[in-house]
């Protein structure tokens, strides 16, 4: 098989092993594996981009912190040359506080997507939509005006 054609695959690989284990606090060795020195994500509940290991390595930190049990499950991923577009939910209770909600003990559970960009076998760059909204309501952070 030619390399151009083994890409995508690898890429996809690269991609679900850091979605389904870098929240695993084991694992954590593998944000500076599998990501990129100059990596930059952009999600929607952060007003600047994630900048670097470190500031990615936070972002996990903050949500392993507030849902100790978080796990993803990948329901589409598709690949083309260096991008890999994902589908996922997250799941998980809330035992830690986040920002600034007091932990409920509610169990969680929230759809996103991301399109994922690699070079070298490493990811540059993470684009995610999650529904932050709908994490909120599940937590009684903010009222469900589709039930009033």
């Amino acid at each position: 098989m030619a390399e151009a054609e083994r890409r995508p695959q690898a890429n996809e690989e690269i991609v679900r092993r850091f979605i389904e284990e870098s929240f695993d606090e084991e694992k954590s060795h593998l944000i500076d594996e599998l990501l990129a020195d100059d990596f930059v994500a952009y999600e929607p509940e952060q007003p600047e981009p994630i900048r670097g290991r470190d500031g990615y390595r936070r972002t996990v930190e903050l949500y392993r912190s507030a849902f100790p049990d978080i796990s993803f499950t990948i329901h589409d991923l598709v690949s083309e040359g260096d991008r890999v577009a994902v589908h996922w939910t997250a799941s998980g209770t809330h035992d830690g506080e986040l920002m600034g909600i007091e932990p409920t003990g509610k169990r969680v559970e929230n759809e996103g997507m991301e399109f994922n960009y690699l070079r070298d076998g490493k990811i540059v760059e993470m684009r995610v939509v999650w529904d932050a909204l709908g994490m909120l309501r599940q937590l009684d952070a903010m009222p469900d005006e589709r039930s009033a």
